[in-house]
């Protein structure tokens, strides 16, 4: 690759991760975050078995999406 091409993909790495990080560290999404985590946790316990099938189903659909076989 050209080295201007790579230069210029690290410059725009750099200021998509510096906004990402001003983006996490803002009061209002980690409360946001902390309160999904929260009503997530409280899920999962009221409905173990339903949350685990969830999530093997998600796992699954994810695992053929990302495998590329064309069965």
């Amino acid at each position: 690759m050209n080295e201007e091409i790579l230069q210029n993909l690290n410059e725009k790495l750099d200021v998509a991760l510096d906004r990402g990080k001003k983006f996490l560290e803002d009061e209002e999404i980690q409360q946001r975050i902390e309160d999904a985590k929260l009503v997530a946790e409280d899920t999962v316990r009221k409905h173990p078995v339903k949350s685990v099938l969830i999530g093997l189903a998600v796992g699954f659909l994810i695992g053929k999406a990302l495998s590329g076989d064309d069965d």
